[in-house]
């Protein structure tokens, strides 16, 4: 009895959260000189667990150096400033990327008169850093460095002019960072190729990036089914006599999300575009926004079938940063959220999540100079609790709580699908059924988990249930 009052209480609590919305604005830097987040190929901001990380260049020091910033805390507090670079040229445009305890951060740097990739790594969660490493030298400037890793393989792009242009190159690392192979090419050909954007999952790597080739700028896509040792054919996913630029790709499982901007409908709207087949085949261009301000530099991030979109927006007469999210792997979207709103413009952001909690960083200059800001949601990455209770009474769901069976009725007879997620938004079990089905769910631990019973249209009925 007592286990049930508990997870009564449990429950109303969680009625409650869901029905939060974004938190007050955290100004994560003070200093007199600017603080700068990357463009949206770049993410400014990891997390996993309760660790999050934030990275910018700063010129407080004299000359741009990089700086990170940490919380233990799912972002409610953060620690000191931290310089993670020194020298007397300028380092700029760090990207992160994190994995429990390790944390990986790249960056451009023109130590020896070239801007050139550099890199550093924490195995202790940001307490202690390696030294600098040059992952490139060579006599020509090397720029906007984009991160992803998966276990202990890391893999890096960035915009190359080693050719005479800019093409697009890749190196990768098999060991955590200690060691790196060859830099390789992805891109060949006589126009330009900028800002690449990379996401893995498994031993699946995809990279996108913007491109001249067709006489004007569209988004391109390459993959690697083998973690980077071999790479596919080149696939040109827009197709408009537009200016299509800035793209950012995530990745969960064989879900491949990209956002860009582009300015098809006379104006620049962010657009999304996704594969379910690991990036073998691809889906059509869906329009995001409808702003006649214009919308820009969109970042995305996933997590099990959440996806979420930062980016910033003039509609409001002022750049602002606007968020919008799908529950459903991007099949649809929720309307846009303004997240901030201050007379100064508000830049640049960067878009990040772990468990139930959303992270966004940007710069903003509101104080005068530009400082790097922080806002999250802790309820943007679950399911909303009885949000859409359209025909609840139609669905039982017993015992509740369970042990290693589940059964779920439905008594209008018709083809539903119920899906059970843990807390971080993971999908452990999904299935059809048409009136009644006894999942077995011996393999759930206790605790409390999270379902969601919907037909083709509309979702029938969502909530908690706990196995005892």
């Amino acid at each position: 009895m007592k286990k049930k009052l508990l997870f009564t209480s449990i429950f109303f609590l969680g009625t409650l959260v869901s029905q939060a919305q974004w938190q007050p604005d955290v100004r994560l830097t003070n200093d007199p000189a600017p603080s700068n987040t990357s463009l949206n190929n770049a993410w400014c901001v990891a997390s996993s667990g309760d660790t999050v990380i934030a990275v910018w260049d700063d010129q407080r020091d004299g000359n741009y150096e990089i700086y990170y910033k940490r919380s233990t805390d799912a972002g409610l507090s953060w620690g000191a400033d931290t310089r993670l670079t020194n020298n007397t040229s300028y380092s700029y445009d760090p990207c992160i990327a994190i994995s429990g305890l390790n944390i990986h951060v790249v960056w451009q740097n023109e130590q020896n008169g070239f801007y050139q990739i550099y890199y550093k790594h924490s195995t202790d969660g940001g307490l202690n850093w390696s030294a600098d490493t040059s992952l490139t030298n060579v006599s020509a400037d090397l720029w906007n460095p984009s991160i992803t890793l998966n276990g202990t393989a890391v893999h890096v792009v960035w915009e190359d002019e080693r050719q005479g242009n800019s093409e697009i190159y890749y190196k990768g690392s098999t060991d955590g960072g200690l060691s790196w192979g060859a830099d390789t090419r992805l891109t060949t050909d006589i126009a330009d190729s900028w800002n690449p954007s990379v996401s893995v999952s498994g031993s699946v790597v995809h990279v996108v990036w913007y491109d001249n080739r067709d006489g004007n700028w569209e988004i391109y896509y390459k993959r690697s089914a083998d973690g980077g040792v071999n790479w596919g054919a080149d696939v040109r996913m827009t197709t408009n006599p537009s200016v299509s630029r800035y793209p950012c790709v995530t990745v969960s499982g064989s879900v491949v999300q990209v956002v860009w901007h582009d300015d098809r409908d006379g104006n620049y709207e962010i657009y999304y575009k996704r594969s379910t087949d690991g990036g073998l085949t691809w889906g059509l261009d869906t329009r995001l926004t409808n702003s006649a301000g214009g919308s820009f530099f969109p970042s995305v991030a996933v997590s099990g079938s959440f996806v979420h979109v930062v980016w910033f927006d003039m509609r409001d007469g002022i750049y602002e940063i606007y968020y919008k999210r799908s529950v459903d792997d991007g099949i649809s979207w929720g309307t846009d959220t303004r997240l901030t709103n201050d007379s100064a413009y508000s830049f640049y952001p960067s878009v990040a999540v772990s468990g139930p909690v959303v992270h966004v960083v940007w710069q903003d200059m509101r104080d005068g100079n530009y400082e790097i800001y922080y806002k999250r949601d802790t309820t943007a990455n679950t399911i909303g609790i009885n949000e859409s209770p359209a025909c609840e009474n139609t669905i039982q769901i017993f015992p509740n709580p369970f042990l290693n069976r589940m059964t779920v009725n439905n008594s209008k007879n018709e083809l539903c699908e119920i899906t059970i997620y843990d807390i971080t938004s993971r999908i452990l079990v999904h299935q059809k059924f048409t009136n009644t089905i006894t999942l077995n769910t011996s393999q759930l631990a206790n605790g409390i988990y999270i379902y969601e019973v919907r037909n083709k249209n509309t979702v029938l009925r969502k909530g908690k249930i706990a196995k005892d």
